[in-house]
């Protein structure tokens, strides 16, 4: 009789425990969802049961490629495409200030190159032979002169070639630089922590400082 009454008060006390166990899991079950139902209406979504992660911009890898495709069409287009509008009109001055240079030092060429073959001709009729509002310019001098526009003009050409290659050069790297850097902040962060512990069978909620390097 004893022995039958002991089998029987250990028979209820597993299933007491049994149900207490299956209780307190479905609890803790309710609770977890509960917990990410509310956080999920505020955009934070649980992901591993570890911890909250903050939604990264979308990567595109074409980005920088577009970009500079569109500088090397159009200078300024790839720092718009690139939302970097203050630099655009940096990029056109620089171009355009550099192709005006490279103009107007062509045109003081030939000026003084037509001068100096005509006087090596014989002729006196240039705009340099001093009857006019300009002074006299000697042969030497209108040789010298001719040099030295010539070797502008040219300096001013490859700071032109210099100007639209980098144009290029900084919108390629500014779309590289602009994904790189997709967090607010990359030293010091604060996020929301969430855990369940298996012993106890209940949540944690807490904060979680995270530091990067």
């Amino acid at each position: 009789m004893r022995s039958y009454l002991s089998l029987f008060s250990t028979l209820l006390l597993f299933i007491n425990f049994s149900f207490s166990q299956e209780k307190q899991d479905s609890i803790a079950k309710i609770e977890i969802d509960s917990v990410q139902g509310d956080l999920a209406k505020n955009g934070i979504v649980i992901k591993d049961s570890v911890s909250f992660k903050k939604a990264k911009k979308e990567f595109n890898p074409l980005a920088p490629s577009k970009a500079a495709f569109y500088s090397a069409i159009l200078p300024g287009a790839g720092q718009i495409y690139n939302k970097r509008y203050w630099k655009a009109p940096i990029a056109w001055g620089l171009i355009g200030g550099s192709a005006y240079m490279y103009s107007w030092n062509n045109d003081q060429y030939k000026r003084f190159r037509t001068a100096f073959i005509r006087r090596q001709a014989g002729f006196t009729d240039d705009e340099f032979n001093g009857e006019g509002t300009l002074p006299l310019f000697d042969v030497d001098r209108l040789e010298n002169q001719q040099e030295r526009f010539q070797n502008d003009r040219d300096l001013w050409l490859v700071a032109a070639i210099g100007m639209y290659v980098l144009n290029i050069v900084d919108a390629n790297v500014d779309a590289h630089l602009k994904q790189f850097n997709i967090d607010d902040d990359l030293s010091l962060d604060f996020e929301p922590y969430f855990d369940f512990n298996q012993v106890t069978n209940s949540p944690n909620y807490g904060m979680a400082l995270i530091i990067k390097f």
